[in-house]
């Protein structure tokens, strides 16, 4: 009898234990591509010069792109023509040094998570500290702000002009930076005006970053379902197109299934919700002139508002 109660409780413990670890939306890892995966995960290497961040030059932090902890600050990139970005400097105790089997090259790996960055060089003289850390773009990503050593989160949602939706998500506590852009279309780079036809497929939106330990993926999720109207189909208050669509683009499997948890809530509420869940693609930020556009103009959102729906 003991046994089958001590029994008992211990499945009633695990239970609890799943439901909990779900409830307190823990960080796991970002889905990759393919691409994405050959050079982090199988530690290869991309082509010189065909980089995104090889002449990127904004201030900000460099992050893992498997994990999203701080890597490289800006202040640590340097132009050294060799084909990748280059840093003398890492984030203190963020980067790893593997000695390659060949004995030659030295390689570097995220500390958090093991994510293959490339390799490191001495005695170049390409700065005063005489150190390169040759990094593959596709192995980081780039936040435009100063972060501390650690791991952050990320997450992407359209919904409507992204000026609105930056705004309200500005101002949430635990948010480091919001960068409004575009994702889900079949054209590289696309230009505002581009975007505009509605032809490109891709939609207006905004990456966040955050800090995990002062708030979570699934209350920004919420914040964003209340901030705009969810029940639009194809556009958001005055403005109608493709581009201004409600959509949430989720980076990894427990997103997704945040997703799907709330707009259930929202539809068992008797709200005929039309947000789209779709896997996230490549985003690419906005043009300057689009970041901070409301803080920037001193105006307020057109079509976005709060609204109570949790």
């Amino acid at each position: 009898m003991k046994r089958v109660i001590f029994i008992v409780h211990l499945i009633t413990y695990s239970l609890f234990m799943s439901t909990e670890l779900f409830s307190q939306d823990k960080l796991s890892y970002y889905d990759l591509t393919k691409q994405e995966s050959f050079v982090i995960n199988n530690k290869g290497t991309e082509a010189p010069f065909t980089g995104k961040y090889t002449n990127h030059k904004d201030k900000g932090t460099y992050v893992c792109k498997k994990c999203g902890s701080a890597l490289y600050y800006s202040t640590a990139k340097f132009q050294s023509d060799c084909g990748w970005p280059s840093f003398d400097d890492e984030i203190k105790g963020a980067v790893n040094r593997i000695p390659d089997p060949d004995g030659m090259r030295t390689e570097i790996q995220c500390s958090n998570c093991g994510a293959h960055l490339g390799h490191v060089f001495t005695g170049e003289r390409f700065t005063t500290k005489n150190v390169r850390h040759c990094v593959n773009s596709v192995s980081i990503d780039f936040v435009p702000a100063q972060l501390d050593a650690g791991r952050y989160g990320a997450a992407i949602f359209a919904g409507g002009c992204f000026w609105g939706v930056e705004y309200f998500l500005q101002k949430a506590p635990g948010v480091i930076s919001v960068t409004s852009g575009y994702i889900g279309g079949h054209v590289k780079n696309p230009s505002y005006k581009e975007v505009c036809t509605g032809r490109t497929g891709h939609a207006e939106a905004v990456k966040v970053v955050y800090d995990p330990s002062k708030t979570t993926y699934e209350k920004l999720l919420k914040l964003f379902l209340e901030i705009h109207d969810p029940t639009q189909l194809g556009g958001q208050g005055p403005d109608v197109g493709d581009q201004y669509r409600s959509e949430i683009f989720y980076l990894n499997d427990d997103q997704k299934k945040f997703a799907e948890k709330n707009i259930k809530v929202l539809k068992d509420k008797g709200l005929k919700v039309v947000t789209a869940i779709t896997k996230a693609s490549e985003f690419y930020p906005a043009e300057t002139y689009h970041q901070d556009y409301y803080f920037n103009n001193g105006k307020m959102p057109y079509c976005h508002a709060y609204t109570k729906r949790f």
